[in-house]
């Protein structure tokens, strides 16, 4: 077997440049070229390090290079990488039980797919053809994906705009409020789809009454509940997945990101009564034996690990740290696990760059929220430094 040829490392004005020249850019850029990862730290071209509160948005979990990610990932590289759907394969079986063993009770099939918004599509139409009911409803601020049926879900002009006509037969309601579900769940409802905590809109949690009233108003009416886990699961918030904070049993929950650790997938497990018959639905890259391999020790670790735990404990110390100081730029902070928001009185975005300047990487949700979602193996030294900058930039905000 011949040696594969390495690629020459690029400079960054190269790196660029490429970018330049062949990328559509949707993205928009922040100016650094991030060329290598190690546990809660990237490094750009140039070798300077930045400290992660971002994990490609919720994803890398386990921090970057994880050892136990990356032995999975070339045991099975070196066996099999993909397997279509019609037939058997054990690194398959293996994840679809080591899922189904740590997902809410009654929850006992899957779907697997590439990305959180091919779940919340999947999702969308097995609530529908398992019904026969066509009605779809979502709450304000929410975020389900970009594609049509997921951009449908989510109510933001922006996304869709020169889009042309959306998928019909979805309804938007206010997020915590009990009497909009009230009026708007009825015998014609296939499915409510709702985030127990709205990521994308500024990591707002649901009220405990309200998830209670949603499952309530499901069961009377024989709608669907559909819970979007894509941002929260896996130990982000505390909770192997975040409805576990609310007692909530869905009938579809939708998961992506954090998942395989980086790796593309998603997952749709939904309960026994959910019903869809066989050539309606699939996937040619969804759940292929190199993806499920990695998935299944992510599970193991995170179990081993005790991440769930931990991300409880380094949330609450990470929150404590940001609150120690005053800021009159800042209006509310909130917080699940490692999933924190920072609303402030001010535009996020400047902030955000002060931040990356001093080597920290941030989020943003909207216009004057900050992100933070290090991975859930970052250590308490690392979020101190997170801490002291995001102080400093406040201070120094406040001076001029």
């Amino acid at each position: 077997m011949s040696t594969p040829t390495m690629l020459t490392p690029m400079e960054s004005a190269e790196i660029q440049q490429a970018y330049t020249d062949h990328e559509l850019d949707v993205f928009g850029k922040r100016g650094l070229e991030i060329v290598r990862g190690e546990g809660a730290w990237l490094f750009d071209s140039a070798g300077k390090r930045f400290l992660d509160c971002i994990a490609g948005i919720g994803v890398c979990n386990l921090g970057h290079a994880h050892p136990d990610v990356l032995d999975a990932l070339h045991g099975q590289a070196a066996k099999l990488i993909n397997c279509p759907g019609f037939f058997h394969n054990d690194a398959k079986a293996a994840f679809l039980k080591a899922l189904v063993s740590v997902a809410p009770a009654g929850l006992n099939r899957a779907f697997l797919c590439n990305s959180g918004t091919e779940s919340v599509e999947g999702a969308i139409k097995f609530a529908r053809i398992s019904t026969g009911r066509q009605t779809i409803i979502t709450a304000k601020r929410g975020f389900h994906g970009r594609t049509y049926g997921a951009m449908s879900a989510t109510p933001n002009k922006k996304l869709s705009e020169g889009c042309g006509e959306l998928v019909a037969g979805f309804q938007h309601v206010r997020f915590n409020d009990i009497e909009a579900l009230r009026a708007a769940v009825n015998g014609e409802t296939a499915a409510l789809l709702l985030e127990v905590i709205q990521g994308e809109g500024g990591v707002y949690p649901a009220d405990p009454e309200y998830i209670a009233a949603a499952r309530a108003l499901c069961d009377e009416h024989g709608a669907l509940l559909i819970v979007d886990e894509v941002q929260t699961g896996f130990c982000r918030t505390g909770r192997f997945f975040a409805c576990e904070h609310y007692d909530l049993k869905p009938d579809i929950l939708t998961l992506a990101k954090a998942i395989a650790s980086g790796l593309p997938m998603g997952a749709i497990l939904v309960a026994d009564h959910v019903e869809v018959p066989i050539g309606r639905h699939g996937s040619t890259f969804g759940g292929n034996p190199l993806v499920c391999a990695v998935a299944t020790r992510v599970i193991e670790v995170m179990q081993r690990d005790n991440l769930a735990q931990r991300a409880e404990e380094r949330g609450r110390y990470f929150l404590e740290g940001l609150q120690k100081q005053s800021h009159p730029q800042i209006r509310a902070f909130r917080q699940r696990g490692l999933m924190i928001g920072v609303e402030l009185k001010i535009k996020s975005k400047p902030i955000l760059k002060r931040l990356m300047a001093l080597g920290v990487l941030v989020m943003t949700s909207g216009a004057t929220t900050l992100r933070f979602l290090p991975p859930l193996t970052i250590e308490r030294d690392e979020i101190d430094i997170a801490v002291a900058a995001f102080h400093q930039v406040l201070n120094e905000e406040a001076d001029a």
